[in-house]
């Protein structure tokens, strides 16, 4: 295509396209720092969804490897959530190397905690805030499960804050990472966070995964934490992967053993430094 960005991210190498410059240099902006592979496992092409639409009210459609035929163009001021959500759709569409969990995860000491829960559940914003509290953010969209090893591998794409998130994140993080205002999408108004530069730069260092945590933001809730037993976790857990299902008993094996192998522990909280004093408290409890 007329502009293009090939882009490694963990273990994974995308080429993504463009037929307008804006969203490709975008991409690139929030992206420095990163790698370009040397072959890339997925392309993603951000095309007008009719050929006057590149330039009347440009629409943008995402398309790819894998596509899905419904999925709505977005307007061209959105053409880099486009290209975000096209690598996304690559993953849980294409990805059979790892069991993939929708789910954030950082590492301390070669140790990983896995997070997850339903969207809105706060796991990325938690994510984002532990890594600037002398944790390494490993990923914030998907965890990729290793099926040999059991390993967590880093996938820290941009963090996707929304709405008051990225407030939150702004009294921490420099606003040279930060990418454009997102207003008006689907979703609300969006901003990515590009993570910090040790993320980026150990991202191809896995870590054994030693906790599940189930976070949960609202400010009406008290603060707590509460056991989960492990069937429920393995329902949830699967019902968090996109690819569980087409992988088969691999998928079934590598999960179960997490979960049996694993303490899980779900946690409430109004604020974001309850939420880091909780995670602290339970990783001084498991003797981390």
């Amino acid at each position: 295509m007329k502009h293009a960005l090939n882009l490694q991210v963990g273990p994974v190498g995308f080429r993504v396209g463009s037929d307008w410059r804006g969203p490709v240099a975008a991409l690139r902006a929030l992206y420095r720092g990163y790698p370009e592979p040397d072959v890339c496992d997925f392309s993603v092409r951000l095309e007008p969804e009719q050929p006057w639409r590149r330039w009347l009210k440009p629409s943008v459609a995402i398309r790819g490897d894998y596509i899905l035929p419904d999925a709505a163009p977005l307007a061209l001021p959105h053409g880099l959530l486009a290209a975000e959500m096209g690598m996304n759709l690559q993953m849980a569409l294409g990805q059979k190397h790892y069991l993939l969990l929708h789910a954030s995860a950082v590492e301390r000491d070669g140790k990983a905690v896995l997070m997850t829960g339903a969207s809105g559940s706060g796991k990325s914003t938690l994510a984002a805030m532990l890594g600037e509290h002398g944790w390494r953010f490993m990923g914030d969209e998907f965890a990729l499960l290793d099926f040999d090893t059991g390993d967590l591998h880093p996938f820290p794409r941009a963090i996707s804050l929304k709405n008051h998130a990225i407030y939150a994140m702004a009294e921490l993080a420099s606003s040279e990472r930060f990418g454009p205002w997102l207003r008006g999408t689907p979703k609300g108004t969006i901003r990515h966070l590009r993570p910090r530069d040790e993320a980026i730069a150990r991202m191809a260092e896995p870590a054994r995964p030693v906790l599940i945590l189930f976070p949960r933001f609202d400010k009406a809730v008290p603060r707590a934490i509460r056991p989960v037993g492990a069937a429920e976790v393995f329902v949830r857990l699967t019902q968090a992967s996109t690819n569980y299902v087409a992988l088969g008993e691999r998928s079934f094996a590598a999960l179960t053993r997490l979960v049996i192998n694993l303490p899980s522990r779900a946690i409430d909280y109004s604020d974001g430094s309850s939420a880091i004093e909780m995670v602290e408290a339970l990783w001084a409890e498991l003797g981390q």
